[in-house]
């Protein structure tokens, strides 16, 4: 009411027609705001509003012009003033990403290693169940992957949530939040590089191997060592500044990711089935030891997909505007990354397990199913192009997940100083946390045995959070379809969590843990 008052008492100015144009309404593209560090009422997440007093100007600063406009343009102006801490962190640094720079980040990080595993679910499952367990939950996880994507950005109050441990505070709380997601997400960027050492260095070894041949009489590394060769190479790769300046290594890394896939399950095939194979599923001496099984194969195709916890990230390297938001691009993007990575896993799930089946390794793989049954007459040339292809990758993913320890690291320091970090201490922090990554790698190298305890901790990251964050930020229709869908998701994706748990300490309890401090195999 007071704008109207202001706006009916002015004066109105007779002007003649033709020769007094109307002067050009113009306003500056409103730009989301991030509520990443600052404590500025203007960066508060939609949980805790602060509100302020309004009060009326002695004199307007509005031309009378705009002044009609009222709330709209007051709204896009207050769009525009972003949070200055953002433009000194790598990951929003830079934002000029676009829908290819999304796709190459969303591959680079979504193909890994582990979808070599899929096979053995398989041989627990059986073909039907298999094939209908990994299309379920590639559908449930691509949808969480939308609800992530939409929720980056709230055209009510202007946000962007760069960081999926914003949007976990702006849901739950700011406790809650930390008790919840911390971990998981602090697991699966940090535990990921740990792996990617690990597996970058051994496929290394394989490669020289394979390159050197078996009447080489040149002395290979020590694992160690090889762990040690690649740590340093992606140090020195990490050095990049921002997320945005590694997307041709992500362009690199989803190139390789596809083409490993594409190349084991094609030779594996072509090389056709193992003699004596069966396709009856495994099953255990005892009821419980069969129960756990069953929940082991659904812990391995769940865990075959990754990088939820770096789809906002990937999104916060965009520009976003009211008519340009960031979500259209970014959904462009990951639809076309999640086509690749599905005509990846299941060709590599179906070809493994048909050429395979109950013969597959459980540890590595199709991997160590091409090098264990067709090493010495599949052609060498693939054999090293393959372990080529996965150190490459592997050196790549590094960087994707890296970059939010980065980020993390560094706002510590902009936070504390309100400067951006300098180049120097930059380069010591990167370095500090890729040796700090290597050790962990070779002091605690069982650290893999509780790899389906801690993931089936992390698992809610990827299949259940997403959920109740659409329901406490968008608040769909009590008993709607979209609120019965999400409480479903959410609640059964919690519950496969605890159950994981459980049969993660089940494993361990039951076999054992062979302790060894720096004795990596």
């Amino acid at each position: 009411m007071a704008e109207l008052d202001q706006v009916s008492s002015a004066p109105i100015t007779p002007r003649p027609a033709a020769n007094a144009p109307r002067p050009p309404i113009s306003c500056p593209p409103s730009q989301y705001h991030s509520p990443s560090l600052s404590r500025s009422p203007l960066l508060t997440t939609g949980d805790h509003p602060e509100t302020a007093v309004s009060k009326t100007p002695n004199k307007s600063r509005t031309p009378r012009f705009i002044t009609p406009l009222g709330s709209p343009l007051r709204k896009a102006l207050r769009m525009t003033k972003l949070d200055p801490q953002d433009a000194w962190l790598p990951i929003t640094e830079s934002r000029n990403g676009n829908a290819y720079y999304a796709a190459f980040h969303t591959l680079s990080s979504g193909i890994g290693i582990q979808a070599l595993v899929l096979p053995v679910a398989f041989t627990i499952l059986g073909w039907t169940w298999g094939v209908i367990c990994l299309t379920l939950a590639f559908i449930w996880q691509l949808y969480t992957l939308y609800l992530l994507v939409q929720l980056h950005e709230s055209t009510e109050t202007g946000i962007r949530y760069s960081r999926y441990m914003q949007l976990s505070s702006a849901t739950f709380g700011e406790r809650l939040a930390k008790f919840l997601a911390l971990f998981p997400i602090l697991y699966l960027s940090g535990g990921t590089c740990v792996a990617l050492i690990i597996i970058g260095g051994s496929t290394a070894k394989m490669f020289f191997q394979t390159v050197c041949g078996p009447n080489c009489t040149t002395k290979s590394l020590t694992s160690v060592e090889w762990y040690l060769v690649f740590t340093c190479a992606a140090v020195l790769l990490s050095q990049l500044p921002n997320l945005n300046s590694v997307a041709g290594v992500s362009l690199i890394g989803a190139v390789t990711a596809v083409g490993y896939c594409t190349l084991i399950w094609v030779v594996s095939v072509a090389e056709g089935r193992l003699p004596n194979v069966s396709y009856s599923p495994v099953r255990g001496d005892t009821q419980i030891a069969r129960v756990f099984d069953t929940l082991n194969a659904l812990g391995i195709i769940a865990f075959a997909f990754r990088g939820h916890n770096l789809i906002l990230e990937i999104q916060a390297t965009m520009p976003s505007s009211e008519k340009h938001p960031s979500r259209v691009p970014m959904w462009k993007g990951v639809k076309f990354a999640y086509l690749l990575v599905a005509m990846c896993l299941f060709p590599l799930a179906i070809g493994g397990y048909w050429a395979y089946g109950h013969l597959i390794p459980a540890n590595g793989g199709m991997l160590s199913a091409l090098y264990a049954f067709h090493g010495q007459n599949a052609p060498q040339f693939v054999l090293g192009l393959i372990s080529f292809f996965v150190i490459i990758n592997a050196l790549c993913s590094f960087q994707v997940y890296g970059m939010q320890m980065f980020d993390d690291m560094e706002s510590k320091f902009t936070t504390r100083w309100k400067r951006p970090c300098p180049w120097w201490l930059r380069v010591i922090l990167r370095a500090m946390f890729g040796f700090g990554c290597f050790f962990i790698g070779v002091a605690i190298p069982f650290l893999g045995s509780l790899a389906g305890l801690i993931g089936g901790i992390a698992l809610p990251v990827t299949l259940a959070y997403p959920c109740f964050m659409w329901l406490k930020m968008k608040k769909p229709k009590v008993y709607s379809p979209m609120w019965w869908l999400n409480w479903g998701l959410g609640v059964l994706g919690m519950g496969l969590s605890g159950i994981l748990i459980a049969a993660g300490l089940y494993v361990v309890i039951n076999t054992g843990i062979k302790v060894s401090f720096f004795k990596p195999h």
